[in-house]
């Protein structure tokens, strides 16, 4: 199955409040435990860029995980930022956690490097994926963790479907139709796997993790571990 581009940004306020409502509290809170796993002992004590922060639901959760970081998310939907903004307010994590209106490519991120760098789901809303690897590129400091999830191609629409209703059955309409519409959106593994060769990025490996998931994880060039 060829893959189906969809927008890529998530402008409407109606899309924003149903995501920053929808319960994504188990497989995000799986992503966040993940990333300590995928580097064990990780110690998080500078500033972490997410990239497509959206609601900003899993950055909260990093946030929570290593308290002595500080946390930068960028989206380019003003809509999403508002709930995120809100979320992040209730959570009370305004002096660690801070959302920036940008969108890809950025001439200027909020700092000039970053410790880590993280993203859930914006890989698959790109028309040109290379954006995501050259900003990765510009943001990343050496050595810095760089932790990507997203959604992966299934073979056709027809297994597409059943993934949809395996779990988001009950979710609304709105949010059953854009997993729909994601799932032909997003990349193959090997379809990524170019992209990172392309980008000069081998230091950076796929992973299959669910049947609807992969990883891309690694350290930037420049040292065999994070930077504090």
């Amino acid at each position: 199955m060829q893959r189906i581009p969809e927008p890529e940004l998530m402008l409407d306020p109606a899309q924003a409040v149903a995501y920053a409502q929808a319960d994504f509290a188990l497989p995000h809170q799986r992503i966040a435990d993940h990333l300590g796993e995928t580097f064990p002992g990780l110690t998080l004590t500078g500033t972490v860029l997410d990239l497509g922060c959206g609601p900003a639901d899993l950055l909260i959760r990093f946030a929570k995980a290593w308290p002595h970081a500080r946390f930068h998310g960028i989206d380019g939907s003003p809509a999403m930022l508002v709930e995120g903004n809100t979320a992040i307010a209730a959570a009370g994590l305004s002096n660690q956690v801070s959302l920036f209106d940008l969108q890809l490519p950025a001439n200027s991120l909020p700092l000039p490097t970053y410790q880590a760098v993280v993203s859930n789901s914006l890989l698959h809303h790109l028309h040109d994926p290379l954006l995501l690897w050259q900003t990765l590129k510009q943001a990343a400091a050496p050595g810095a963790v760089i932790y990507i999830t997203d959604l992966r191609r299934p073979n056709s629409t027809v297994q597409a479907q059943i993934l949809v209703d395996t779990y988001s059955g009950s979710e609304p309409s709105l949010l059953r139709n854009d997993f729909y519409h994601s799932l032909l959106a997003a990349f193959t593994p090997a379809e990524v796997e170019q992209q990172l060769d392309t980008a000069e990025l081998h230091s950076l490996q796929v992973t299959v993790t669910s049947d609807r998931h992969l990883q891309i994880s690694g350290y930037m060039p420049g040292s065999d571990s994070p930077r504090g």
